[in-house]
This record gives C-alpha cells, sequence and structure tokens, in this order.
C-alpha cells in the first residue's frame, strides 16, 4: 500500500504498526521518528513566524481565520503524482494539522482516512485502513498505560491546570484531560474531548492549582522553558507550589503512540517532585 500522511500523528503510528515503509510523502511538520525524514515533503505553512513568541503567534494565527486563510499550503498535485492507495488527514484541529476538508476535493479520487484522535480506538482504525495488525503494540501501549496510572494512584491527587499555549493560556483540551486524570492530576479548567479554548490569567488564578504544567502547542522543550520564563510573574501568580514545563511538540501535543510516553513522563516528574 502507498500512503501519504498529512498529520504526524498519523506518521508516528504508521511506524509503530510497522507499516513505515509504507509511507511515501508526509507534512512538513512529521519530524518522528527520524526514518519520516527521508520522505517528500508535500506541505508547507502559510505563515512565516521564526522564533515570535506565544502572543504574537497567536494574534497572527487570529489574524488568518478572520481573513478565511489557511495555515497550511498542500501540494495535491504531487501527492496525485505519487498516486497514492490511501491519505490520512484529520478533522479536529485547524490550525495543529492539516483539515481534512481543504484537500477532500482535489484528492476525491484517492481513498481518504480522516482521524478524529480522541482514543486509543483512533489507532485501531488506521491499522486496520492500511491492514496492520495493531495487536503488538496496542497490547505494549495498555500496558505501560496501566503501570503509569498505577504509579500515579500511589500518589496523593492534586489540583492542577494543564496549559497547552500560554499568551493567552489555553487550558487542556481533546485527550490531554484524560492524560492528567491517569497521572493524578484533577483539572477544572480541562475541557475532555473538546477543543481547548483561551482563557484569561484570572481565570487559571481562580483554579487554584497545586500544579501547573505548561507544554505549549509545537513548542519543544528549550522554547517551552523560555516561553515559560517570559511568563514568570503570570505563572508565579497562580501560586502553584509545583511548576512543570514539557515538550509539547514530540509528547502531549500529538495523538500518537507518544501519549503513553507524555504520560509515563508525566507521572515521573510528579513522583520526582514529591521525593
Amino acid at each position: 500500500m502507498r500512503i501519504v500522511s498529512l498529520l504526524p500523528s498519523a506518521t508516528e503510528t504508521l511506524f509503530a504498526l510497522g507499516v513505515g515503509e509504507q509511507l511515501i510523502a508526509r507534512t512538513h511538520e512529521c519530524d518522528f521518528p527520524p526514518e519520516a525524514a527521508s520522505l517528500p515533503v508535500v506541505t508547507r505553512s502559510t505563515l512565516q513566524l521564526g522564533d515570535q513568541d506565544s502572543a504574537h503567534i497567536e494574534d497572527a494565527v487570529a489574524l488568518a481565520a478572520r481573513e478565511g486563510r489557511s495555515l497550511y499550503e498542500v501540494d495535491t498535485g504531487a501527492i496525485l503524482a505519487l498516486d497514492p492507495d490511501l491519505v490520512v488527514a484529520q478533522d479536529i484541529c485547524d490550525v495543529c494539522a492539516i483539515p481534512a476538508d481543504q484537500v477532500s476535493t482535489e484528492l476525491a479520487g484517492v481513498r481518504m482516512v480522516r482521524q478524529h484522535p480522541h482514543s486509543l480506538a483512533d489507532i485501531e482504525e488506521l491499522a486496520e485502513a492500511c491492514a496492520a495488525d495493531p495487536t503488538p503494540l496496542m497490547s505494549s501501549l495498555r500496558r505501560r498505560i496501566e503501570a503509569a496510572s498505577s504509579a500515579a494512584a500511589q500518589m496523593p491527587r492534586v489540583r492542577g491546570v494543564f496549559l497547552e499555549w500560554i499568551d493567552p493560556p489555553y487550558p487542556a483540551g481533546h485527550w490531554t484531560p484524560d492524560i492528567c486524570a491517569l497521572a493524578g492530576i484533577d483539572d477544572p479548567l480541562a475541557r475532555p474531548r473538546v477543543p481547548s479554548r483561551a482563557v484569561s490569567w484570572q481565570e487559571v488564578r481562580a483554579a487554584m492549582p497545586e500544579v501547573l504544567v505548561i507544554a505549549p502547542c509545537g513548542f519543544d522543550q528549550d522554547r517551552a522553558e523560555r516561553e515559560a520564563a517570559a511568563m514568570r510573574l503570570e505563572i508565579d501568580a497562580t501560586g502553584a507550589r509545583q511548576i512543570i514545563v514539557l515538550d509539547g511538540s514530540a509528547y502531549f501535543n500529538r495523538p500518537g503512540p507518544r501519549l503513553v510516553d507524555s504520560l509515563e513522563k508525566l507521572v515521573t516528574t510528579r513522583f520526582a517532585a514529591d521525593q
């Protein structure tokens, strides 16, 4: 099978399922696993943001939305020239990845799987679409989830807030609230299985978090730490006794197998802080 992935988490999942060799193209954001780097790139960002801070990025994204401009350009001609059997797209967030509706008309003759990632069932759906056996991967992921959640259960539950963006703050949405709950964090601002939305720092303070987890969407560890440093006054004003800054790009922001790594990382970080 010849597969084009327009979703970084799907690229990761296909490799984890053992069918990475069937991928023939990827997005410019598909940077894991390293083997994906050799694949042709069929997308690009329409925003040239460079190293701008969270507030400037938020403004640029909001402006594009008001003007009806997509954040991504897709070379559908190149995709068709590759003669794929399957294109994997998504219907969950127009900001984080290419929406399926953007390419569905031009790729009308190609079979498309639209991912709606909220649970491990999406991995099984993708496995079925490419005739892969999900059993080994799913069994491993479920064992690890059980082990991590059991470890978290040995610690007292805490009141916390998870931020997917920092200026303005976006509390956890989609799948992240479930990860927090498994890690023993009760987040009053979380929005399970629906998109995150901007709130004020006053609302974050009013939530009275004991733990504040910051994992900005698309930022690696270094970038996340720099953004957190720039917002230190607001962060300190929440009164949280523990501040956890994590690599959102590699872990929490992508709904693939590494969400289990995200759970493990969050539990381990909490455990280390309690020692």
